[in-house]
């Protein structure tokens, strides 16, 4: 991912990909069917633009994972289809869906689990201009991935999102005198 992945728009917080490289991946994955796999598929087609394609590959792997897996491989399905319908502009329902995995996430200690949906769901909130929530998301993805020892490429993008929102915040306030 990180040959695909470019960084992080600073207006919108969204990843800036190489679309050839997204490409190249969607052809070497295949007619692959894993859960996994299929997941891989759906995050490659949200940020190649191909939304409808992204959420029916996502509901498939939401359904594999109901039916060949625990609660807890049900996770990433469910976020990966909540990250889509946020880039469909359907905010309500990627929240719901959103705050539902950070709480059985948080309820089963995953805390790996419960970061991302934290993530995922202050970008959402960013996007619906809820800077204050947003920033709360943010900076609990932030403790969480920094107590738990998370990889470094998602602590620095629980910090860069940090740093945008407040960025965001401070030039939205409006002084008094």
């Amino acid at each position: 991912m990180s040959s695909i992945i470019l960084g992080y728009d600073p207006e919108t917080l969204r990843e800036r990909v190489d679309l050839v490289e997204v490409g190249h991946r969607l052809a070497e994955l295949g007619d692959l069917r894993s859960r996994d796999a299929l997941c891989e598929k759906a995050w490659l087609l949200k940020v190649g633009g191909s939304l409808d394609d992204a959420m029916d590959v996502a509901n498939e792997a939401y359904r594999l994972a109901r039916f060949t897996g625990d609660r807890r491989s049900l996770q990433r399905p469910r976020m990966i289809r909540a990250q889509v319908l946020q880039y469909q502009s359907r905010y309500d329902e990627a929240i719901y869906e959103l705050t539902r995995c950070i709480e059985e996430a948080h309820t089963h200690e995953w805390h790996e689990l419960e970061a991302f949906g934290l993530q995922h769901r202050g970008r959402v909130l960013f996007d619906q201009g809820a800077d204050e929530a947003a920033a709360v998301d943010f900076t609990e993805a932030l403790r969480l991935r920094e107590e738990h020892h998370a990889a470094a490429d998602q602590i620095e993008s629980s910090k860069f999102a940090l740093e945008t929102v407040n960025r965001r915040r401070e030039s939205n306030v409006v002084p008094l005198f």
